[in-house]
């Protein structure tokens, strides 16, 4: 009878052990993938949904909704210049942004993949080096607003090759890139009504080292912003250059030419640097300096001041002082005793206040007769008080 339990215990323990293999999620890993970015230009890398999911294993399911998510590795969010989209999960995702000169460096971005039918995720390390530009930036920069466009819809390459010949058109030069694209809720515009046709808006930022075209100007001069803000189209000729791929907000261009930054100079050795193959001689020694001097000057004057101050405040406190004999002296006789008299009369009424034993006069009693010097209650009868005459008949 022993044998059949340990036998039983060992298909229970395989059975849970199958069910938590079948339920937990499997999750693989890709190799690393390094890209590069130049600084004062985009940089967009797409999320294949096609790689994912020939990572996805036992994934019959070409059409399966893969969701992406990406961060900093180890950390919770994206760096300040790299943003990420994902419309829907049947479409790809895009990480993109203009890194900077700060941003030089190599940034480990993480993303992570998963099959929304069965769970399945793929991780994947995307290494981006950030380089400087090798002209520099662009001097002369200009932002469209394309009214009909959403901005995922602007980041594959052949769509901003198609604005780049769009925009040569306008500029009349060859040597344009594009530096950054925006989408316009990111710069405060409103969520697009759920209707066909409508868009966001994207915001696509194009530099060239050539000057701007006369159309641009006159795009931006002072007469063109007053039309607009009548609501009229702003002056310029080169309106169908851009049509209809793209619908241009004239209104919103903005020109901005950008001055290179003067390049800090670098540290200049001082006579204290050791040579090659020189002997390093000390400083001679500091001669002692006598601060007692110094220590008295700084204690002893604020004292004696403080001294001065207080004699002096002394003797307009206490030996200025007129007394009382002194301004007798100096008031008129018939003004001391104009005051004294007064001062007598008022100690003489207020004696005589306190040893009065008259009774009060009827005057001021609540309610009295003159003929009879009757006096009564007010507050005795208030029904019968009201009808009672005040003087009988």
């Amino acid at each position: 009878m022993e044998g059949p339990e340990p036998l039983r215990l060992w298909a229970l323990a395989a059975l849970v052990l199958g069910v938590a293999r079948a339920t937990v999620p499997e999750h693989r890993v890709l190799p690393d993938l390094r890209v590069s970015a130049e600084t004062g230009a985009v940089f967009v890398h797409e999320l294949e949904r096609e790689l994912f999911l020939e990572a996805f294993s036992g994934s019959e399911d070409d059409d399966a909704p893969v969701t992406f998510r990406a961060h900093l590795w180890d950390h919770p969010d994206l760096p300040r210049w790299l943003r990420f989209i994902q419309r829907d999960p049947g479409q790809p995702g895009f990480l993109y942004g203009c890194p900077l000169a700060p941003e030089l460096g190599t940034h480990s971005i993480q993303v992570l993949a998963y099959n929304r039918h069965t769970f399945a995720t793929v991780s994947q390390r995307l290494l981006v080096s950030v380089t400087p530009a090798p002209g520099g930036d662009a001097p002369f920069q200009a932002e469209f607003l394309v009214g009909n466009r959403n901005v995922e819809e602007l980041l594959p390459e052949a769509a901003r090759e198609m604005f780049l010949q769009a925009s040569a058109g306008v500029w009349g030069r060859g040597d344009l890139h594009v530096i950054n694209v925006t989408s316009a809720l990111d710069r405060g515009g409103r969520v697009p009504l759920p209707i066909e046709g409508r868009r966001e808006g994207v915001y696509v930022q194009v530099g060239s080292h050539s000057p701007f075209s006369p159309c641009l100007a006159s795009a931006v001069s002072p007469l063109s912003r007053s039309r607009c803000h009548r609501g009229q189209r702003p002056l310029a000729s080169c309106y169908d250059t851009f049509a209809p791929d793209f619908s241009i907000r004239w209104c919103n261009l903005t020109l901005l030419q950008v001055w290179p930054s003067p390049t800090t100079p670098g540290p200049v050795w001082g006579p204290g640097v050791l040579g090659e193959g020189g002997d390093f001689e000390p400083p001679t020694p500091v001669v002692a300096r006598e601060f007692l001097p110094s220590f008295l000057v700084t204690l002893l004057v604020p004292l004696a001041v403080a001294a001065l101050l207080c004699l002096l405040l002394g003797h307009l406190m206490c030996c200025r002082r007129e007394g009382v004999e002194k301004r007798d002296l100096q008031t008129s006789d018939l003004q001391l005793l104009h005051h004294s008299s007064i001062h007598g009369d008022s100690r003489e009424l207020r004696l005589m206040a306190t040893s009065r034993d008259v009774p009060r006069p009827l005057s001021t009693l609540p309610m009295f007769n003159v003929r009879t010097g009757q006096r009564s209650d007010p507050m005795g009868n208030l029904r019968d008080g009201a009808r009672a005459p005040l003087l009988p008949h």
